[in-house]
């Protein structure tokens, strides 16, 4: 069970090289067989026991050379660079998932990575609007990734999809969108056109609040 009082609230973004849907959110394996992308956010509300983490933002790359389920993943974590010493050391064991319940997003992700990288402290530039389907990182030297939604083949129109998994640990319901990746951290990859999800989130120690 959880060990400390956290809650993160806010805007939530998943990008992979997956197809749009991303098989792996249907527990089937990832379109190319792997997996890479990133997934993290914008803390709209948040707290660790009594620190603060309102406007943060933090992401974590990660790579997995088949299902998820498999493990063998890598991981780097990202965290705005104006983050306090306190804040970071708070999102830290947020995302160590030492303090969230069994079955919870941290706690798998700490079952499944095998491999951290060195976290990186840097300025992000964060733009989402769900509605739209879009949204817009830039982390200097590290990630940048544009998200748009999904084209109509022969129209050229906007497709809308929706994604809701009432018992889902990472969100509740999401917009499907269509995204380009540049990874040059320590895990580098680039794609065009894969997989994004843009979600309203409340992430607790015993997993998503509605």
């Amino acid at each position: 069970m959880a060990q400390a009082n956290w809650r993160l609230e806010g805007e939530w973004l998943k990008n992979c090289t997956c197809a749009y849907g991303c098989p792996c959110d249907f527990n089937a394996k990832p379109t190319q067989g792997y997996c890479k992308g990133f997934i993290g956010m914008r803390i709209t509300k948040g707290h660790f026991d009594s620190t603060t983490l309102d406007g943060l933002c933090f992401f974590a790359v990660v790579s997995f050379p088949g299902p998820l389920h498999e493990g063998n993943g890598q991981l780097q974590p990202i965290i705005e660079e104006r983050a306090t010493a306190e804040q970071r050391e708070a999102l830290f064991n947020i995302m160590s998932g030492k303090n969230s319940a069994e079955g919870t997003l941290f706690q798998i992700c700490s079952l499944i990575v095998t491999k951290m990288h060195d976290p990186i402290f840097a300025p992000i530039t964060f733009q989402f609007d769900k509605s739209a389907r879009t949204a817009r990182l830039v982390i200097p030297g590290v990630l940048e990734t544009e998200v748009e939604p999904i084209k109509n083949p022969v129209t050229g129109a906007p497709h809308r999809v929706q994604i809701v998994c009432p018992e889902g640990f990472e969100n509740l319901e999401g917009e499907v969108a269509s995204s380009n990746i540049r990874s040059t951290g320590a895990i580098k990859f680039e794609t065009q056109g894969g997989h994004s999800t843009l979600a309203h989130v409340v992430q607790t120690p015993e997993g998503v609040a509605a």
